[in-house]
């Protein structure tokens, strides 16, 4: 809808694009939402000052592996690995960025706690992971309104004439500071945004509800989702394997990772509701 920027200053080679503006906000609100949520949970201040900046830690590498998952998935459908050229694929920055807040959380944290300290930020993990869903999905949905801008990650092309529903697709030529109208496609990036930010009210209203298996729900609502999602984008989405896009597949690791969790909690005997009197605000 808005490929081209905002604005520009070229004697500086400055340029703010929609894309990059939307992006920001979702990492802002994702940064607020943890700081408001947590407080609201009584999280100590030291856990949760460590656990902010090991988020922002984590948002870094996951921008990075969703550049290098997306040069992957082309690497396998064009045999050409470009990472400088590639794009940002979603469900490469969950794994990436997931992965590494684990490792820093629990492999930092050992040094950070010491002394009466001990252990601290292992047991107020459980506040940290119910509100991360929360935190990612209000970022995820910003995020999808920039590709709604760009024009990326798009739906099928209807043709050249306006139908109801549909968006208009623009390409931007930064060499020729041009703008071409493409034809009119299925904002499946505006489904999506719909999708995350009814997700985060849902999740929002879990959290201060005493439930504790907020991440299971979220893998499972998501996964499905993104596995339907999926079948009406017609942008590259990297080699398709057995009919199915690689972000199809990780919906099934997502939805059995949300499954996997429920089983373990039952099995463990932990409670997916706390009781009322445990309810901490």
């Amino acid at each position: 809808m808005h490929p081209q920027p905002l604005f520009q200053i070229k004697k500086l080679k400055l340029a703010v694009y929609p894309y990059g503006l939307l992006i920001g906000l979702g990492i802002l609100a994702c940064l607020m939402v943890f700081f408001l949520y947590t407080k609201r949970k009584k999280m100590p201040e030291k856990v949760q000052d460590f656990t902010f900046f090991v988020a922002i830690g984590a948002i870094a590498i996951g921008f990075l592996f969703a550049k290098l998952y997306q040069a992957f998935y082309e690497w396998l459908e064009t045999g050409i690995f470009d990472f400088y050229s590639a794009g940002l694929t979603a469900m490469g920055g969950f794994i990436g960025g997931a992965g590494a807040f684990l490792l820093i959380y629990f492999g930092v944290g050992r040094f950070v706690f010491k002394g009466e300290e001990q252990g601290l930020h292992v047991k107020e993990f459980n506040k940290t992971l119910g509100v991360a869903p929360i935190c990612i999905t209000i970022a995820h949905a910003f995020g999808r309104l920039g590709c709604l801008m760009a024009g990326c990650c798009h739906g099928a092309k209807v043709g050249n004439e306006y139908v109801f529903g549909t968006v208009k697709r623009f390409r931007y030529s930064a060499s020729l500071d041009k703008v071409t109208f493409v034809g009119y496609y299925v904002p499946v990036q505006l489904y999506e945004a719909l999708f995350l930010f009814a997700l985060f009210g849902v999740l929002t209203y879990l959290y201060f509800n005493r439930c504790n298996i907020i991440m299971s729900i979220y893998l499972i609502a998501y996964g499905t989702w993104r596995l339907i999602i999926e079948f009406f984008r017609t942008d590259s989405r990297g080699a398709i394997i057995l009919g199915l896009a690689p972000s199809q597949w990780q919906s099934f690791v997502f939805i059995a990772g949300g499954i996997a969790l429920i089983i373990f909690y039952y099995l463990r005997k932990i409670p997916l509701f706390f009781p009322k009197e445990n309810k901490e605000e």
